[in-house]
């Protein structure tokens, strides 16, 4: 998927039709928002942030619809996260470049 100037040219974002990549980033929580302890972690850091599962997915993604279990009550970053911006772009592009490349994913 090679634009021909070296970049990957990523198909348009659409939420209902991705990898869910940004369910694999790292999650930090405002020191305000309380989610259950079974959804969280804490770093050596001292940050706290959603858990992960043993693959790198964010614990509160639903698995089988891929897609966000806690959509209505998600973190502040989440909310951010804009679908098909700039942040989106950049995240799906380095997913692409690994998956094309064969480079194991591992975006941690």
């Amino acid at each position: 998927m090679n634009d021909g100037h070296g970049r990957i040219d990523t198909p348009p974002a659409n939420c209902a039709q991705c990898d869910a990549v940004c369910c694999r980033l790292t999650v930090v929580l405002q020191p305000e928002e309380q989610f259950p302890a079974h959804l969280t972690t804490t770093l050596p850091s001292g940050l706290r942030v959603m858990a992960q599962d043993e693959e790198g997915w964010c614990v509160a993604l639903d698995g089988a619809r891929m897609n966000c279990g806690i959509y209505d009550s998600r973190p502040a970053v989440c909310r951010r996260f804009v679908m098909d911006g700039p942040y989106c772009h950049a995240v799906r592009e380095e997913y692409f470049e690994q998956r094309d490349g064969g480079i194991p994913l591992a975006l941690r």
